[in-house]
């Protein structure tokens, strides 16, 4: 399973937005969530899925902006599942933990964690996971470059329009849009999506026991 823990940065100087954005998530992939996202520890949030393109998803949300350290947990969680997540616990939510506190230390504020009994075969080691934090540090790297004309095609291209449509409601050019996509590598990045999708999905397929409640 997966779990976010995002941490709001510089909360005491800044706004607090747990609220609003934990609101937001619940809208859009509520769906997708095995309960709802979650205030916790005052100034963080948590959220906690089986659907790797969910976890995906909401960790691309929450870097866009540079508000969030943003930690993805992927191990086993203790069934049955309580009512609301600050209450859950499990291997994934300790992965959590210990990503977001790296995540507090990297230039693009994401890491990933593993944690699980199978670590014990393997010395702890799990190059999957290693691989994913760096496949989506990449992809953040290239989002923090982007412009925001370049994010406002990328925004609808991503909901499913057609790049000639995107122009069209941009009111710019054909060719304009295709200079824009291109210094904004919007195709790179929605190519990459469902690659990391599969990855993460290989990774949480290695820790899919779940914990007992004792």
């Amino acid at each position: 399973m997966f779990v976010i823990t995002a941490d709001q940065v510089d909360s005491r100087s800044r706004t607090d937005i747990v609220g609003s954005t934990l609101a937001r998530l619940n809208d859009e992939h509520a769906g997708r969530l095995l309960l709802p996202v979650d205030r916790n520890a005052g100034d963080e949030l948590q959220v906690l899925t089986d659907d790797a393109g969910a976890a995906l998803a909401i960790v691309l949300e929450l870097t866009r902006d540079g508000a969030w350290s943003v930690g993805l947990g992927i191990g086993t969680v203790r069934l049955p599942l309580p009512s609301e997540t600050r209450e859950a616990s499990g291997d994934a939510f300790i992965a959590a933990r210990e990503a977001v506190g790296r995540a507090k230390k990297s230039a693009t504020r994401f890491a990933v964690e593993v944690r699980a009994d199978a670590a014990e075969g393997n010395g702890g080691e799990w190059p999957g996971a290693t691989d994913a934090e760096a496949l989506v540090n990449l992809v953040l790297v290239i989002r923090e470059r982007r412009t925001a004309a370049g994010w406002e095609l990328y925004d609808l291209v991503s909901a499913g329009l057609t790049q000639a449509d995107a122009a069209k409601r941009l009111g710019i050019s054909a060719p304009s849009a295709s200079s824009r996509a291109r210094a904004a590598a919007v195709r790179p990045e929605l190519a990459a999506v469902p690659a990391l999708t599969r990855l993460l999905e290989n990774v949480d397929r290695t820790t899919t026991r779940t914990d007992p409640q004792e």
